[in-house]
């Protein structure tokens, strides 16, 4: 089986590389490819078996006033390499976002709840959605994922580490309730599900369990030898932002049980190894 990672040089990009380490893969970055360009595209699906697509525009803030360049990589770079996926006869695994989502539910979301997206970034990725089963109804799959970290790039688990080095206390939102999730358990995840005969459709690529991010912070810090008790409650009046953040993204896992596949881990479990194998290093301690 051929893999195409598009997205490739980011931080679930990076994980898939390493989870496919023996496979025959294509790891396509951004500066390799741009999935806005269909013909680029189309060149770059032939001969795989399997797409991936990470490749995202995730600046969410920024989307707010840049909506058409968000919706050029978000909606119609998959749209492209759904057509792509479709005409070559290969998988699409394209992954979206719990921002498909107004975040006011009280239970998990279910795959098939409509979606409400609240900015300008969730409108994007759920047009990204429509255009992938649209396009590639048979082997289109939607994998939406939510809170993630990893050993790469940027993400709330380094940097609350980073922090932990400069600031004796840190202030952390309760009121905005999610599942953290790892990348190295996103990529083994999406691995798992492209080798299978699982149908095609919409699933929820997040560990189990859920928590606030005042919960994960304080967890972050226990694991990395740190007094959880630096953490402060607060909420998210304090950090207003130019987009809504839905403040409930808990996703449910009933899709991996119909295709006979196991959901993912407990979110706690997952940041246990990612901070002890060092994909999540605290900074050392001054003199």
């Amino acid at each position: 089986m051929r893999y195409l990672i598009t997205g490739a040089a980011g931080m679930l990009g990076r994980d898939l590389s390493i989870v496919l380490a023996h496979h025959d893969v294509t790891a396509l970055g951004r500066e390799d490819l741009d999935i806005t360009d269909q013909d680029a595209v189309h060149a770059a699906v032939a001969g795989h078996d399997v797409v991936i697509n990470c490749a995202a525009y995730t600046a969410v803030d920024a989307a707010e006033t840049d909506e058409d360049a968000a919706y050029a990589v978000n909606a119609l770079g998959p749209r492209n390499l759904a057509i792509a996926a479709a005409a070559h006869g290969a998988k699409l695994i394209h992954i979206s976002t719990d921002y498909v989502f107004a975040g006011n539910a009280t239970e998990p979301y279910a795959e098939d709840t409509a979606r409400a997206p609240l900015n300008a970034y969730g409108r994007t990725k759920a047009a990204g959605e429509e255009f992938v089963l649209g396009e590639h109804p048979r082997g289109g799959f939607i994998v939406r994922t939510a809170w993630i970290y990893g050993e790469y790039g940027n993400n709330f688990a380094a940097t609350m580490l980073r922090l932990s080095g400069s600031h004796p206390t840190v202030s952390v939102v309760t009121d905005q309730i999610g599942q953290p999730t790892w990348t190295r358990d996103l990529a083994a995840q999406l691995v798992l599900l492209a080798e299978s005969d699982a149908p095609a459709g919409v699933y929820h690529g997040t560990n189990a369990g859920s928590g606030s991010w005042f919960d994960f912070t304080r967890a972050i810090f226990t694991e990395a030898g740190l007094d959880p008790e630096r953490v402060l409650p607060t909420d998210s009046a304090s950090f207003v932002r130019p987009a809504p953040r839905p403040a409930f993204s808990v996703l449910g896992h009933a899709g991996w049980a119909a295709a006979g596949l196991p959901a993912m881990r407990d979110w706690r479990e997952a940041l246990h190894e990612a901070i002890q194998t060092g994909a999540i290093t605290a900074p050392e301690p001054t003199q």
